[in-house]
């Protein structure tokens, strides 16, 4: 099949950027697939603009795959330059895709439903199949984060335009299980065929993975203490991650007593140096931000973790499933993983991987890794494999099959 994918932050890896349709173009292109992967030119979360000129593209062949970088203005933050770009891309995509031949199917991925609405728009014009991926459900997400009313004009707007998206997609992609239920819970299944609601998790590349625990070793002294269980989280330390939770639990094990445990944190943002400074005013010596490190040394930092941490700001929107892209990071380390997420489609419970306390509760979650740390060796070796075992069905090349199915089944019924 020719396949486009449009998607308006698909930063290339070697830019610290969101890896997924990196990896689905790479393995397409390996079947024999022609791709073309449309994303902004404004590189999400960097300062990069790949187009400093007037041309309204540019093609870029980055880390082995080729990218079509279609002109964006600059932004930074979540203000309303970031507003304007998502107006701004899709009107220029749909310019730049005019351009080139048309292919046998469209692949859209959302959270920008702006991007998803006109890659419909689009193939309805032109007459071809559209499959839509949902990674994050907007509004609800705003709702349940924000706080904000669903009787809010914008976000009545954004869920009209949302239902209108889904209702005119030819397939519909969720990375977390509980898509059709997300559905049935706004009252849509009236008018939404849930026949073609599909589930594609994110996931990890396990030969990239291994390759590079191999390749990119990292030496440190805490967590090459033997001495130590080490339990480690990895990723943005925000307030939206809320890990206060994690200086808090660190807390309950001093008080405890407890020399063993430590928490080792690998991540940036703008909570670092304020929990920092609560742990040393709280005279912590058990867990450690180690700041930021290339994504290349994660996999060496992962494996060399006793256990491995899945934490969140707490949001009803678990109850639709989870699909982190750091938790199949986790399983491929082949170390257990301890959530303090309640969620639905739980995959670490499904494959025996790990565990979850109820809430974000520093004394169960101090409890926790204390049972873990004493844990007979059988059964922690038992979830090592299961977490291994999680990691090659959630391959990219495997995930990359299922997808190519969907979009040869749109292609079919269109």
């Amino acid at each position: 099949m020719k396949i486009w994918i449009l998607n308006h932050t698909a930063t290339p890896p070697s830019m610290g950027g969101l890896v997924r349709h990196y990896y689905f173009s790479k393995y397409l292109a390996a079947m024999g697939h022609e791709v073309k992967l449309f994303t902004s030119s404004m590189v999400h979360n960097t300062d990069v603009n790949m187009i400093t000129g007037r041309e309204l593209y540019k093609e870029v062949e980055m880390d082995g795959v080729p990218y079509t970088f279609v002109r964006s203005s600059n932004y930074k933050g979540n203000g309303f330059s970031r507003i304007w770009g998502m107006l701004e891309f899709p009107v220029r995509l749909w310019r730049a895709c005019n351009q080139f031949e048309l292919p046998d199917v469209i692949y859209t991925s959302s959270p920008d439903p702006i991007t998803a609405f006109m890659s419909v728009l689009y193939a309805r014009r032109k007459k071809l199949p559209c499959v839509v991926e949902v990674r994050d459900l907007w509004p609800e997400s705003i709702v349940d984060y924000k706080g904000i009313s669903r009787k809010n004009p914008v976000i009545r707007m954004l869920y009209r335009l949302e239902k209108w998206i889904y209702q005119h997609a030819d397939r519909l992609i969720f990375t977390m299980e509980g898509g059709a239920d997300y559905i049935r819970e706004r009252g849509w299944d009236k008018t939404i065929d849930l026949a073609k609601v599909r589930n594609v998790n994110n996931g990890v590349d396990l030969k990239e993975f291994d390759a590079n625990r191999e390749a990119y070793p990292l030496s440190d002294p805490d967590l090459d203490d033997p001495d130590t269980f080490k339990a480690v989280y990895t990723g943005s330390v925000r307030l939206a991650d809320d890990l206060n939770v994690l200086v808090e639990t660190a807390r309950c094990l001093q008080q405890r007593g407890d020399n063993k445990v430590r928490i080792l944190v690998w991540g940036k943002g703008d909570e670092v140096e304020p929990l920092q400074a609560k742990a040393k005013s709280l005279g912590l010596q058990n867990i450690l931000f180690k700041g930021f490190v290339e994504k290349r040394y994660i996999p060496s930092i992962l494996s060399k973790a006793d256990l491995n941490l899945i934490h969140a700001k707490q949001t009803p929107i678990g109850r639709f499933g989870l699909s982190m892209n750091k938790m199949f990071e986790y399983f491929a380390a082949g170390r257990p993983l301890l959530s303090d997420l309640p969620f639905r489609y739980n995959l670490i419970e499904r494959y025996g991987a790990g565990t979850g306390v109820s809430g974000q509760d520093p004394e169960l979650l101090a409890q926790a890794l204390r049972t873990y740390a004493d844990m007979p060796q059988e059964e922690y070796t038992k979830q090592c494999a299961n977490a291994r075992r999680a990691a090659e069905d959630f391959d990219y090349p495997n995930l990359t099959q299922k997808l190519c199915a969907i979009l040869e089944e749109a292609r079919r019924v269109k």
